[in-house]
C-alpha cells in the first residue's frame, strides 16, 4: 500500500501539477498587484475613478451593486489581456522559433485519371479499373 502511495506521488503528472498551483498562485500575486497598482490608477486617471464600485441601485429598498460587479469584469478582462499579452503570445513565438513546423512529407500515391481511386506513384496500371497510368 505503501509503495503504491510513493508511485502515485513522484509520477510525473502529479509533480507537475502540484509546480503548476505554486507557479499560478505566484503569478496571480504578480498579476494582481499589476492591475491594482498600475493599471487601475491609470484607469482611474482617465475616468476619474480607480473603480465602479460607487455605482449603486436602488430597486423597492434594495441595493444593487452592480459597480462590484462591473469592477470585477474589467478586472478579469485586464488579467485576461495582460496574460495573453504576456504570456502566451511570447510563448507561442518561442515555440514557433525553436520548434518549426516539419516538412509534409512527399505523396505516395497519385489519382488515376480514369476513375480517381489512390495508387502508388510506381504503378503503372490502376488496381481498381486496370486502366494503364
Amino acid at each position: 500500500m505503501i509503495k503504491g502511495f510513493r508511485d502515485f506521488i513522484l509520477r510525473g503528472n502529479v509533480m507537475d501539477l502540484a509546480v503548476a498551483v505554486i507557479i499560478g498562485a505566484a503569478f496571480t500575486a504578480i498579476v494582481t498587484a499589476l492591475t491594482t497598482n498600475i493599471i487601475n490608477p491609470l484607469l482611474g486617471a482617465v475616468i476619474g475613478k480607480p473603480n465602479f464600485d460607487y455605482l449603486v441601485g436602488h430597486v423597492n429598498g434594495g441595493e444593487i451593486k452592480y459597480g462590484t460587479f462591473l469592477t470585477a469584469v474589467i478586472n478579469f478582462l485586464l488579467i485576461a489581456a495582460v496574460v495573453y499579452f504576456l504570456l502566451v503570445l511570447p510563448t507561442q513565438y518561442l515555440l514557433k522559433k525553436f520548434n518549426p513546423p516539419a516538412a509534409e512529407a512527399p505523396p505516395t500515391t497519385k489519382p488515376c485519371p480514369q476513375c480517381l481511386g489512390d495508387i502508388p506513384l510506381a504503378a503503372t496500371r490502376c488496381k481498381f479499373c486496370t486502366q494503364p497510368v
